[in-house]
């Protein structure tokens, strides 16, 4: 049975059907095309599908879309593009904090939810925030650094 959605989704008001046991990842990818999100491990373990929802990181691959009614989401779209990429985007790249990047879109996400909460984290929030994202490749150093990096340049005037 398919119900009608109508949320915000990084900042453009959205109205979609979708079957009631649609998971919020399938809804991005498929229906919207917003293949940022990227589907991992299919269980909330990896963080690669971590979205944004009322401000607050979830792993989209185990989340109902319809949860998401009347919600503000925010995904890797979101942030930024080519012409115009968020601070955290700029210092991931800057500092090298990307290698094969399919866990960049859930660490920035989640990264930009922390400063949104904690402009100026520390070392240990910046980890508490990224406990829940899993990169094979390119160790936390950089990706710490990444997100101290951009926590300067958004917190300057």
């Amino acid at each position: 049975m398919k119900k009608q959605l109508t949320f915000v989704l990084n900042g453009k008001k959205i109205s979609v059907e979708a079957e009631a046991d649609t998971l919020l990842l399938d809804l991005l990818r498929e229906t919207l095309g917003l293949t940022g999100t990227k589907r991992g491990c299919g269980e909330g373990e990896c963080g690669a599908c971590t979205v944004l929802v009322n401000g607050e990181t979830v792993n989209s691959c185990i989340y109902p879309a319809w949860k998401a009614e009347h919600s503000e989401l925010l995904t890797v779209e979101g942030l930024g593009d080519r012409e115009n990429p968020h601070p955290l985007q700029e210092a991931f790249l800057e500092q090298g904090a990307v290698q094969c990047g399919f866990c960049t879109p859930g660490m920035l996400v989640s990264a930009y939810g922390l400063l949104q909460k904690t402009p100026t984290p520390g070392t240990e929030e910046i980890k508490s925030a990224l406990a829940g994202n899993l990169c094979r490749c390119t160790g936390y150093k950089k990706i710490i650094a990444a997100v101290k990096a951009a926590s300067l340049k958004i917190s300057q005037p």
